[in-house]
């Protein structure tokens, strides 16, 4: 139809007065644009685009455990009355042609002249007639139409629900676009690049000087973190408010430095958000089974999270380490040069946890020059904290067949040496004069022997009697720890485990300083080697960990693969662990790599469970398990068959089987309330996308997301 109003005919009236033809109204000239102030130029450093200064100011709206709060917007709440978004488009468009037709009928008359009756009523015939003034009623005529058109408007958009389905697809878009103009500056006293925190405590003159390099583009998001992190030692009173002031005046944006001196990584693979502690790892997918406030948003773990340990399991190639733990470890190495955390990272040797400059110390276990070596007794003086720390690395995997069920008597045979040799050198044995201890050599013992009775230790006399009566009889736990003490003594690790200790030694002692520490363990060539150290490793740690006097440092301990190193001992670390502010992240190939009857044990005691795409059933059903079932809202539908009464229906249903093939039916909706499983074992290993995980989340503070499905690819 054309639109042209030139080229429509006039509604026809009764009355003699002509009805002027609609014709287009003159179109005013647009006045001439604004003069724009020119833009002042930015600083040469700062980035064109006002990123940092963006990522600064932008709000962080708590959400759920796990979302990802930069940028958040929460989702309205769901509504089980909401019509789908297909059906309102359909909707919609249904009404905007039946009000489209309803006017081409009005328009063209062929509903008669009645709808224009009102606009004849209300005016004049003189402004009708041939003397009078037309132009005030051409006017009135438009404005008639265009309020007549607006009824239509409203009466069909409410049919159509038009608003309804302008908020649902515009909406989003509009909060996009108003979250990122550039010139969204909150008020001062909110401005997070003007520092209010310190201008309120008392600090304005440093509260000037981060502003100006902030602004200036001298600052970054580590810098950030970092000054917050000393402000908040300033308010907590363990430094001085004028100490504070003076070193910002003096360095600026380099204030209160990492004590590497680095500002920054060298690279980053993974989206951080320093001021929410959140590094993101993907991207909830909109799944019916997802929770509704997750849908779509992105997902993200924090030391909130991580101090509960996470635990995730996936066959290799799923992206355990790419996509989990290698963001998670560059996460809390931004956090330690911040000053908020510690991080200790152990994998194989050439395992993408991060490159060489990211890390403080590098520990590589069997190089032929070692830079950094491993307190083989976790930097502790007590023999019997030693004892039981190494008897846990030694045959914490074989507790279970040991006598008593436990490494108790491994610790105390380790004790019964560790003690006297300590009380008679000052120091502990080595790793080969420990394997000869352990061996029963008469001259070792001698030795020792000799070497107490010079100090008059008697109490660690009778210990070493005590070894060495039990030395040599069947059953004696000595020949196993020193079969596996053999494992340790060998060419590639002379260089390590002095005893001596020195200043190229690390011990997990330091956790109470932002320490950023990589152990490489020699899988090749010594698998069984490597498993006794990383036990080490993860005894130390939730020792260390727990014993610290300052937690206020997140300590963070990242075991790449921690097959043959959960034990019912570490079990119990891990549950010490969230009080402690610490936690440990560790992954697996399979639940398998863990004895039965700890892996129950185990998914109970990690607050964070992780299933990527490709486990196995057997897998699947011990997560089915621990994170249970929910009411869920079935449906099913039975088809009956109609039974005609009539002859004429009958003929109608005869008819009708011979033209579809099918019988008439009736369909029968019954809606039921049942417990299902959050994720079943099947779901798990068989409807898991590639590239996908299954992730829940507890924190510290007992908050729990349930199960989400999260694309770790965006």
């Amino acid at each position: 139809m054309d639109t042209e109003g030139t080229q429509h005919d006039a509604p026809h009236t009764r009355t003699d007065h002509p009805v002027p033809r609609p014709t287009a109204p003159p179109v005013p000239s647009a006045p001439p644009a604004p003069r724009v102030p020119p833009v002042p130029p930015a600083p040469p450093s700062a980035p064109e685009d006002g990123t940092f200064l963006r990522w600064l100011r932008a709000p962080r709206r708590a959400g759920a455990p796990g979302i990802w709060t930069y940028g958040h917007v929460p989702r309205p709440a769901e509504s089980p009355d909401r019509v789908p978004t297909r059906q309102l488009v359909t909707g919609a468009l249904i009404s905007f042609l039946c009000g489209w037709l309803l006017w081409s009928l009005l328009w063209n008359g062929y509903l008669g002249p009645y709808w224009i009756y009102p606009l004849l009523l209300l005016t004049p015939d003189s402004w009708r007639s041939a003397g009078g003034d037309k132009m005030i009623f051409v006017w009135l005529t438009y404005f008639y139409y265009a309020l007549f058109l607006a009824l239509l408007a409203v009466v069909f958009g409410r049919l159509g629900r038009w608003p309804e389905l302008g908020r649902r697809c515009l909406g989003p878009v509009l909060r996009r676009a108003r979250a990122r103009r550039p010139d969204a500056v909150p008020e001062p006293q909110e401005d997070r690049a003007r520092w209010p925190d310190l201008r309120a405590g008392g600090a304005p003159d440093a509260a000037d000087k981060l502003a100006a390099e902030a602004l200036a583009g001298r600052m970054n998001d580590v810098d950030v973190a970092r000054i917050e992190r000393a402000w908040h030692s300033v308010r907590s009173g363990k430094n001085s408010l004028a100490s504070f002031t003076d070193t910002v005046l003096r360095h600026g944006a380099a204030a209160c430095p990492h004590p590497s001196g680095r500002r920054d990584l060298p690279a980053r693979t993974a989206h951080h958000d320093l001021l929410a502690h959140q590094v993101r790892i993907g991207t909830a997918t909109n799944h019916p089974r997802n929770p509704h406030q997750h849908r779509g948003t992105g997902f993200a773990l924090d030391p909130a999270l991580l101090g509960t340990s996470l635990l995730a399991v996936g066959p290799p190639g799923c992206g355990k380490t790419t996509r989990v733990v290698r963001p998670v470890v560059e996460a809390m190495c931004l956090q330690a040069l911040a000053g908020r955390s510690a991080v200790v990272a152990v994998g194989a040797a050439g395992s993408a946890l991060g490159p060489d400059e990211a890390f403080d110390v590098i520990v590589r276990i069997g190089a032929p020059e070692p830079d950094c070596d491993l307190d083989l007794y976790g930097g502790t003086t007590d023999p019997d904290e030693a004892a039981g720390i190494l008897a846990e690395a030694l045959v914490g995997d074989l507790a279970a067949t040991l006598p008593g069920g436990d490494s108790r008597r491994a610790a105390t045979a380790l004790g019964q040496l560790l003690g006297p040799y300590r009380a008679a050198h000052g120091r502990f044995p080595s790793v080969p004069e420990l394997r000869e201890l352990l061996d029963g050599s008469d001259t070792a013992l001698a030795a020792l022997r000799t070497a107490l009775k010079t100090t008059e230790s008697h109490p660690q006399l009778r210990e070493l009697d005590a070894r060495a009566r039990q030395s040599g009889r069947p059953g004696d736990i000595g020949d196993l720890l020193a079969d596996r003490v053999a494992l340790l003594d060998r060419p590639a690790f002379a260089p390590y485990f002095r005893p001596e200790g020195g200043d190229h030694q690390l011990s997990l002692r330091a956790l109470d300083r932002p320490l950023r520490v990589r152990v490489d363990l020699p899988e090749r060539g010594h698998a069984e080697a490597s498993r006794i150290l990383a036990r080490l490793v993860l005894a130390q740690f939730t020792e260390c960990a727990a014993a610290r006097g300052d937690r206020s440092l997140f300590a963070c301990l990242v075991l790449d693969d921690a097959a043959h190193t959960v034990t019912a001992e570490s079990l119990r670390g891990l549950q010490r662990l969230r009080a402690a502010n610490a936690g440990v992240l560790m992954t697996l190939r399979s639940l398998d790599d863990v004895p039965e009857a700890l892996r129950s044990a185990l998914l109970g005691a990690v607050g964070c469970r992780m299933a990527f795409a490709g486990v196995t059933t057997w897998d699947g059903a011990r997560f089915a398990e621990v994170w249970g079932k929910e009411w869920v809202e079935t449906r099913d539908v039975t088809d009956r068959q109609i039974i005609a009464e009539g002859a004429a229906m009958k003929a109608f249903h005869l008819f009708r089987h011979l033209v579809t093939g099918k019988a008439a039916t009736a369909k029968a909706v019954t809606v039921r309330t049942v417990e299902r499983e959050r994720w079943s074992a099947s779901d798990l290993a068989n409807s898991v996308p590639p590239g996908h995980g299954v992730l829940s989340v507890t924190s510290v503070r007992g908050e729990h997301a349930p199960p989400v499905l999260v694309d770790l690819r965006g």
